[in-house]
């Protein structure tokens, strides 16, 4: 019966085929840990995806602050519609170099005559007074061993500190400071990258935010300072503002609250800048490690932006 069928049918494998195909390829999502992030296949990032598509992306950033997305073989275009979709794409950085003929894709290439300046746990750019929304990695080259990136939830974070302290930091603001990321630079083989960051921090240098935030788009409090800006508690003395801050960044220093991811070529990762912290960890040396990255602004899908 099955033969007769399959006769009067002549594409009946071609289609069983390509219905399996279309089943190996639907969206799906595997969360990594409890706490924070996601890996998602089932999705071509290289082609024009639908505003449905795009929604589903960005919900599911928010719901997992980071996801991530292997086996992606996307142009220089792909990775800028992408972020398009998100929101306003940051002006090219004043340091570091860019992708050949795209200054808005950051490169951050890294072997032992350029050793990484981000093997600390940062959340980006926080000396600004509205720092960055997300950030779009896409990897080129990876080493053979090493070289993975951790990420950390501020929210969970937030929930797990003793409810006492939770009212303590309520009230406090702390000062996030650019001055030792920029003095990194400074030495006599880059002196036109020093001044650039000397600019910048003429312009941007520091900002205070609260200890305590909430997501714009969740609602969900976060602990928000991190050790590569946080230096100082706004109205403490450097002593005790100094020991508040090392027991919260010991406090945060949890692998509950982390995920760490290992990397694969062609993997593309999107975090949430709002309410995560992460660490490169520069353990590879000396082999080369190549991120194309581009950084958005603001979230157009923030109703308070519009």
């Amino acid at each position: 019966m099955k033969c007769k069928k399959t006769m009067k049918n002549p594409n009946f494998w071609l289609d069983l085929l390509e219905i399996n195909f279309k089943k190996m390829r639907e969206y799906s999502l595997i969360p990594i840990t409890p706490a924070i992030g996601a890996e998602i296949s089932g999705i071509d990032l290289s082609l024009a995806l639908s505003q449905a598509q795009l929604d589903q992306i960005y919900q599911d950033l928010i719901n997992h602050n980071v996801i991530f997305f292997r086996d992606q073989n996307i142009s220089p275009q792909n990775h800028i519609a992408l972020a398009n979709s998100f929101g306003e794409i940051e002006p090219p950085h004043p340091v570091y170099p860019h992708v050949e003929g795209f200054p808005e894709i950051v490169l951050l290439e890294n072997d032992s005559n350029n050793p990484p300046d981000t093997d600390v746990w940062h959340t980006d750019v926080t000396f600004k007074s509205d720092p960055a929304f997300t950030s779009i990695l896409y990897s080129k080259i990876i080493p053979p061993t090493g070289g993975d990136t951790l990420w950390c939830s501020l929210s969970a974070i937030y929930e797990s500190l003793p409810n006492d302290m939770k009212k303590y930091l309520e009230s406090l603001r702390a000062v996030h400071d650019m001055g030792d990321f920029r003095n990194n630079f400074i030495n006599e083989d880059n002196i036109e990258s020093a001044h650039k960051l000397n600019e910048g921090y003429k312009k941007f240098g520091n900002a205070v935010h609260p200890v305590i935030k909430k997501h714009p788009i969740t609602n969900k409090k976060l602990l928000y300072i991190n050790p590569g800006f946080t230096s100082q508690i706004v109205g403490m003395n450097m002593t005790d503002s100094n020991n508040l801050l090392s027991y919260l960044f010991n406090f945060m220093n949890k692998p509950e609250f982390q995920l760490r991811f290992k990397w694969s070529a062609n993997t593309v990762a999107i975090w949430d800048n709002r309410c995560t912290m992460h660490y490169a960890i520069g353990d590879y040396m000396p082999h080369h490690r190549q991120m194309n990255r581009i950084t958005v602004l603001n979230d157009k899908r923030d109703v308070r932006i519009t």
